[in-house]
């Protein structure tokens, strides 16, 4: 494993906190609705920083590091795209108006970025005291792919998560955005802006894919400093994505297919890597620069594929996918015909 110096941590820690405090003072200084030059800029920029990152990495922790981090920083991208399928759908069905929705995205972005260090700090001390977590992890990403394939035409129900449901009991929900605030008072009472439920509503709904794409990039490296930078980095760029491929999301019609067969080759991956340090080390690992070169060769092929059939059949729209039936389609299932 990759042994990370405490002034490591410390200055990749700065780092993230000094970009997103830049993103911050953009997005929150001066509301508006992003257009496509800005969204263009603040990609590459996020891109380009990652990349170098991955650069200073390779320089100071070694090559396999390198390797580690930018095949985990793939994963966790290509993955957070789905995220943004449901930023959309979020977004529209709260009705956020256009230069509110960066802001939004940021403290909803910040949110999960808190979540996920949870989430990786439980997954990093899981591996270290059970052996068989590999297992756990594994067979927890074939799950999770094959319920995204059953349920790939299908929507979530971003209204009717815990978090949201809650929210909606703690105060009464105001129909003005009041300037952007997330908190307000109306006629002597203190009531919640439509922009505090999407931000709930992101914030909880990025958790359920935290449960897929941090046992993911668990599966690329095992180093809890390259999972944090790698999921970092992969969201810090999310805001500026949003907008700069909003449209171009449901024209990726075989997105959640492609992910799927990530998330069940990274969970073999994790099962063999089980078998060979608890079972037999004949048994031989899947090395790093081989799961860089699949899941670039997945990402492709349904990039293509998906935009070849959209050309043939431009009717047809991409969806997110989800994990389960959402409570409108199972109470159809049960009405009676």
């Amino acid at each position: 494993m990759v042994e990370i110096s405490a002034w490591a941590w410390a200055a990749t820690i700065a780092l993230v906190i000094a970009l997103f405090v830049l993103d911050l003072v953009v997005a929150v200084r001066r509301p508006h609705a992003v257009g496509i030059k800005e969204a263009t800029f603040w990609s590459v920029f996020y891109i380009v920083v990652a990349l170098l990152f991955g650069l200073a990495v390779w320089a100071f922790a070694g090559a396999t590091a390198g390797t580690e981090y930018y095949s985990g920083y793939i994963v966790e991208k290509s993955l957070s795209v789905d995220n943004l399928f449901v930023f959309v759908i979020i977004m529209a069905r709260f009705e956020v108006p256009a230069e509110y929705q960066q802001k939004t995205l940021l403290f909803g972005i910040a949110a999960a970025l808190i979540l996920r260090v949870i989430l990786i700090a439980i997954g990093g001390a899981a591996i270290s005291l059970f052996s068989f977590t590999f297992l756990i992890f594994g067979l927890v990403l074939i799950w999770t792919a094959i319920q995204l394939i059953r349920h790939r035409n299908e929507e979530p129900d971003v209204e009717d998560t815990f978090l949201v449901r809650r929210a909606r009991k703690l105060f009464p929900l105001s129909s003005d955005y009041h300037g952007g605030r997330m908190l307000a008072h109306e006629n002597g009472q203190r009531v919640m802006t439509p922009l505090l439920l999407v931000f709930v509503a992101i914030g909880s709904t990025d958790v359920l894919f935290a449960l897929d794409s941090i046992p993911a990039v668990y599966g690329i490296t095992q180093s809890a400093f390259l999972v944090f930078a790698a999921n970092a980095f992969a969201l810090l760029g999310l805001r500026a994505l949003y907008f700069l491929i909003e449209g171009l999301l449901e024209r990726l019609v075989y997105l959640t297919i492609g992910l799927s067969a990530i998330l069940v080759f990274i969970g073999i991956k994790l099962i063999v890597l089980f078998l060979h340090e608890d079972v037999s080390e004949s048994i031989p690992e899947i090395p790093t620069p081989l799961s860089l070169v699949v899941i670039l060769l997945i990402l492709i092929v349904t990039t293509i594929a998906s935009l070849i059939r959209v050309r043939a059949h431009p009717e047809e729209k991409a969806k997110p996918g989800t994990l389960r039936k959402t409570k409108k389609q199972e109470e159809e299932e049960r009405a009676p015909r």
